[in-house]
């Protein structure tokens, strides 16, 4: 019986109810102050507060899909299979300010040349007005002198609503697992800019220029690549810049790779839905125009429009994810030169546990779209022994 399953809801409120009744018709009989007595009204007490939490638990479960079977919960989400597709100046002013830095948990994590460094900043868009903090993961050779004159490529990072961008540290643990994969000589050194999708707003933008209001997907696009190009030694051009998330953020990784592709070469969409939402954490993002609506559907897109010279990876799951069947005709809409692939795990749901175990496999793809300017003095990468 899945944890999704209306069977488990009805049986647990079923044994709530049951356990309801039991102690109103058993507490008269346990009411002597001696010691049985008092036990069965602990164990009554704590039956009816157990099941009633385990029925509200699994309500919001099967509505929000974070766990689908007991192995995803235990984080038992079986090997993941790849399936692949066809086919600034000086004048302006810095738009990045550092506040403080973090470690990296992993051997040397203190050591930013063994292991990089997480810079804690502040991103304010010129061209937006928005602004937001944000956490880049700086990798090892960003600080050793034989790369001083290297410029490295950049994934930026977005994670779901209305969560923040230290759940890409935390509980992600995005820069463990990159710094681990760097070290190790399977993805190529990287730029991460971790961040979360609202952009310092109290609202599920959903990564859009909305009409009228907040210019999110200007700020991903424009403001944020000039940014970093201003405060680090970034690569340029969309073989250089990549959107990856989870969520809310891997819809607009995705989404962000399709209108942006002279910026953006590359996206990985984490459980990500494909429509253009519009809820009650969104309201209009669209102006009320169906058109403008339709242009932020991705599905929609591939069905109406040219395909744009983007790469993208898809993740799910063949059981537990609500969005198996878009991902798989979203693959299957996919026509030169847009090209998809997809990543599937056998069972998971919708949470950090299966997303970790797909990360190493979703950087590894992302290290091979992207494409750096390596100074032909510059030392070559080698894998750790």
């Amino acid at each position: 019986m899945g944890l999704t399953s209306l069977k488990l809801i009805i049986l647990l409120c079923v044994l709530a109810f049951a356990a309801l009744g039991a102690a109103v018709f058993f507490w008269p009989k346990l009411s002597p102050q001696k010691v049985l007595p008092i036990l069965g009204r602990i164990a009554i007490l704590a039956t009816t507060q157990v099941l009633i939490l385990a029925s509200v638990a699994v309500i919001g479960n099967r509505y929000f899909v974070f766990y689908t079977t007991w192995d995803d919960l235990f984080g038992k989400t079986g090997k993941p299979a790849m399936n692949f597709g066809a086919g600034g100046n000086g004048d302006v002013p810095k738009l990045v300010k550092e506040n403080g830095t973090e470690t990296i948990d992993v051997p040397q994590g203190n050591n930013p040349q063994a292991a990089g460094q997480i810079m804690k900043v502040d991103v304010a868009g010129r061209r937006s007005g928005l602004g937001t903090a944000a956490l880049v993961y700086l990798p090892p050779q960003y600080f050793q002198p034989q790369y001083k004159d290297r410029r490295f490529p950049v994934v930026v990072a977005v994670t779901g609503y209305p969560g923040n961008e230290r759940n890409l540290v935390t509980r992600l643990e995005l820069p463990k697992f990159a710094a681990n994969e760097i070290i190790a000589g399977r993805v190529q050194p990287t730029i991460y800019v971790m961040m979360k999708p609202g952009v310092g707003l109290d609202r599920d933008t959903e990564c859009t220029d909305v009409p009228g209001g907040p210019q999110v997907g200007m700020f991903f696009s424009q403001d944020l690549p000039e940014a970093m190009n201003q405060a680090y030694r970034v690569a340029p051009g969309p073989r250089g810049w990549a959107m990856f998330g989870d969520s809310t953020g891997g819809y607009c990784a995705a989404k962000t790779a399709m209108l942006y592709s002279d910026r953006i070469g590359a996206g990985v969409a984490l459980s990500a839905d494909y429509g253009a939402p519009m809820d009650g954490d969104t309201g209009d993002l669209y102006g009320g125009s169906k058109a403008y609506r339709n242009q932020n559907d991705l599905m929609w897109r591939l069905k109406n429009l040219p395909m744009p010279p983007v790469n993208l990876l898809l993740t799910s799951s063949e059981s537990g994810e609500p969005n198996l069947a878009d991902t798989k005709e979203f693959q299957k809409l996919a026509k030169p030169p847009l090209k998809v692939d997809t990543l599937l795990l056998p069972t998971g749901g919708h949470n950090f546990k299966t997303w970790q175990a797909v990360l190493p496999d979703a950087l590894r793809w992302l290290s091979t779209q992207q494409k750096t300017d390596q100074p032909k003095d510059s030392a070559p990468i080698a894998a750790s022994p």
